[in-house]
């Protein structure tokens, strides 16, 4: 099994032991794992701001370098719903190119998601002694995080609720998406829990930054990744 792993270009330029923890897992799951060279971005930030060329352009990229690969795998839910959600229509002008988009959509998916569905991982080569809450509703990343050993999970008040970052939405609404942080920070707090732990780079650079000027410079801010593979150190 090829998988193609999106590294996304947050964890490329700014954590990057995201990327090699997602090579860890799925080795661990059995996947020979193909990384491109040359990719860069899904095109989402353009696509969300009106810039329909740029994105598109970009979408025919990452068309061509992973529809090779029997899977798409990145470790962001918000980069692999563009790809699955929103190719088909930057592509619907280009029947060769739609068809192609629309292919490897179906094949694309979210790290934690494809761990679990897909590979049906059982077991997990990290180890976290230590109290996490979890950002995000979905099943997926509990069931894996469960099989942690040491691990254990205090379920936060509105785990499902946005932070507030929303790639541009931050930008454009910073007061309300600021109000949006300054919730979700009370809610990990209230917790008790040592470390916030989510699956997105976007999300986990927005609550980071809100925490630390909240004055809270303790609470970890962990992708679901570092924490599976033991890269969290």
């Amino acid at each position: 099994m090829r998988v193609g792993l999106f590294v996304t270009c947050l964890v490329d330029l700014m954590r990057p032991s995201i990327g090699f923890a997602s090579i860890r897992l799925l080795e661990a799951g059995g996947a020979e794992v193909y990384v491109p060279p040359h990719q860069t971005c899904c095109g989402q930030p353009g696509y969300n701001s009106g810039d329909r060329a740029g994105a598109r352009a970009l979408a025919a990229k990452v068309v061509a370098e992973f529809e090779s690969c029997d899977y798409l795998v990145a470790p962001s839910g918000s980069c692999s719903g563009m790809i699955k959600t929103h190719y088909a229509d930057l592509c619907r002008d280009d029947p060769v190119l739609l068809q192609r988009a629309t292919a490897l959509a179906e094949k694309t998916y979210e790290l934690t998601s494809f761990l679990s569905d897909v590979l049906a991982l059982d077991a997990v080569p990290g180890s976290f002694p230590a109290t996490i809450t979890y950002h995000d509703f979905k099943d997926q990343p509990r069931k894996l995080l469960a099989r942690v050993p040491g691990l254990e999970l205090a379920e936060m008040v509105e785990c499902e609720t946005c932070c507030g970052f929303g790639g541009t939405f931050a930008v454009k609404y910073g007061e309300i998406s600021t109000r949006m942080a300054d919730n979700k920070c009370q809610h990990i707090a209230a917790s008790g829990a040592g470390a916030v732990v989510l699956g997105d780079l976007g999300c986990m650079l927005n609550i980071e930054g809100r925490l630390r000027r909240r004055g809270d410079t303790k609470t970890r801010v962990l992708h679901v990744a570092e924490v599976l593979a033991g890269e969290s150190s």
